[in-house]
């Protein structure tokens, strides 16, 4: 596919068919997932990969209330239809230790220092190429956002070290014919980009 097909094409599936994802299109997705640029080449980023279904399943016990799960709504339905999720995570302690090396010339790990946190962007850019990847194989993915109250028991269920941090969940599954719970652009426009996009001035 090419390049300006996969950003075109490229939306937030929300409904699956439950077939098995060939686990060789993940591979692909972490591989080019770890292309994705990083400060200081410091590489703060981990994946949790769930594609056996008693995990994909331990998943949303941990992350959907029990009434959810007994009458789960059309979102939820289509979500737990996908045999794959990724979980990404970023490692705020691995860019500070990095930074803290003498070629980069910091003697301390101040997160001061840091005018916006990286290892989220970065470990953010990563996901995208998870995204772009899926979308170029044929296969639909969905980024969506851990409960906070519920982190912590995903941590705890699968082993996530401390220095780590779920930043969202990625579902990955083979499309069917409706993408299915409605997004917001369905209720909103894309915005123009000459409304986005300032040259020279911010222009009001």
């Amino acid at each position: 596919m090419e390049f300006q097909d996969v950003v075109r094409r490229r939306k937030m599936v929300r409904d699956y068919a439950t077939d098995p994802v060939d686990p060789a299109i993940v591979d692909r997705a972490l591989h080019n997932a770890v292309r994705a640029p990083n400060a200081g080449f410091s590489q703060g980023w981990g994946f949790l990969v769930l594609d056996q279904p008693e995990d994909v399943r331990r998943y949303w016990e941990l992350t959907a209330d029990p009434d959810e799960l007994a009458e789960p709504d059309e979102w939820l339905t289509g979500m737990m239809h996908a045999p794959v999720i990724v979980i990404p995570c970023s490692s705020r302690h691995a860019y500070l230790k990095r930074y803290a090396l003498p070629d980069k010339g910091w003697t301390d790990e101040d997160e001061k220092r840091w005018p916006v946190p990286f290892w989220h962007i970065d470990t953010g850019m990563a996901t995208l190429l998870i995204l772009q990847t899926v979308t170029d194989e044929g296969l639909g993915a969905c980024y969506f956002g851990i409960p906070p109250e519920k982190v912590a028991g995903v941590r705890a269920a699968y082993g996530v070290p401390e220095t780590f941090d779920p930043i969202g969940a990625v579902t990955i599954g083979h499309r069917v014919a409706s993408d299915g719970a409605p997004g917001s652009p369905s209720t909103r426009p894309r915005k123009r980009q000459d409304d986005v996009v300032h040259r020279g001035r911010w222009a009001s």
